[in-house]
């Protein structure tokens, strides 16, 4: 005999809300894709995170003073995506030579 497909009697429907992206998506994505990415200190930088696949650098972030590694790694994600969608590479370790005033 088959059993009925009914949902139990008082069952209610789940109210749980469908799951949104998953943390760090984007970093999981680039690893997934043989990209890769790499923290640490990088003379003279302290604390860096960075974001690379075969042809880019995506992104080269400096960690600020009191960011969390938690937050480093979200700020890293987000710049992924947004390299990703717009090709707009980050770059705050690299700055540009200042300019002499006369």
């Amino acid at each position: 005999m088959e059993r009925s497909k009914r949902s139990r009697p008082g069952a209610r429907p789940s109210r749980i809300a469908p799951q949104s992206r998953p943390a760090l998506a984007n970093i999981a994505e680039l690893i997934d894709s043989g990209g890769q990415i790499t923290i640490g200190a990088i003379e003279p930088v302290e604390c860096a995170a960075i974001a690379n696949d075969e042809h880019d650098c995506l992104a080269m972030l400096r960690r600020k003073p009191g960011e969390t590694l938690q937050e480093l790694l979200a700020r890293l994600d987000a710049a992924i995506e947004l390299a990703w969608k717009t090709e707009q590479f980050t770059d705050e370790i690299n700055t540009p030579p200042q300019k002499k005033s006369r």
